[in-house]
């Protein structure tokens, strides 16, 4: 289905203009709730869990930074520039169309929440669905542009997550620090195991400790 026929069933459904103008508008609002809900969750797993639920919300930010050198080496004319009669029931944007940056926010923080809260990203996924549908729907872009808000939002957040292990080996730093501890209330330790070769201790995921490493089990003697 192209613009201008989602753009004639919008003249023809004025009783979703309310709502398709607010979430439109306002919609980021939720995205943020459910970002910051997520960070909430996670402080009580461990600090791999809070990292990565912090980067998240650095992967919306980063993603969308992204986005704006992509849009304007494009600059593709928003659709109401082609077609005047076409119904817009958001400001007119001088921005160019592709693309669309609440579809990179929407996309980001779905993907985001999917890697961090999974529960809490499949509830997302369907918000981040409907975004992209209601910026078509209140006449600001093309379906392509959403599509590839959504394809650019969601490969900078899943690429973000790669820096899960170094943020939370950060956070294990600063929990160490006076303070510290105070700051990551909540969070639950990770575990330090011993590599088997060269007895290195690592920070892993896992239940409080003392802070001492996790020796492996000696075979009970016969």
């Amino acid at each position: 289905m192209g613009f201008r026929a989602i753009n004639d069933f919008a003249k023809h459904t004025q009783w979703l203009h309310t709502p398709a103008k607010l979430f439109a508008n306002y919609g980021v609002v939720v995205f943020a709730l459910l970002l910051v809900l997520g960070l909430v969750l996670n402080r009580s797993v461990d600090l791999r869990a809070v990292s990565r639920s912090a980067l998240a919300g650095v992967g919306v930010l980063v993603a969308v930074a992204i986005n704006q050198p992509i849009v304007h080496a494009v600059g593709e004319p928003r659709p109401f520039t082609k077609w005047p009669d076409a119904l817009v029931l958001v400001h007119r944007s001088a921005d160019a169309s592709f693309p669309s940056d609440h579809s990179v926010m929407a996309g980001a923080t779905a993907v985001g929440l999917l890697l961090s809260r999974r529960r809490l990203g499949w509830a997302c996924v369907p918000l981040a669905l409907l975004m992209a549908a209601d910026r078509i729907y209140v006449g600001a872009h093309y379906p392509l542009d959403v599509i590839a808000g959504l394809a650019v939002g969601g490969i900078v957040a899943a690429g973000i997550q790669a820096l899960a292990p170094l943020v939370a080996h950060l956070l294990h730093r600063v929990r160490l620090l006076p303070g510290g501890s105070l700051l990551l209330a909540g969070s639950a330790q990770p575990v330090l195991q011993v590599r088997p070769r060269d007895g290195h201790a690592l920070a892993q995921d896992g239940p409080d400790t003392d802070g001492r490493p996790e020796l492996p089990e000696r075979p009970d003697r016969v």
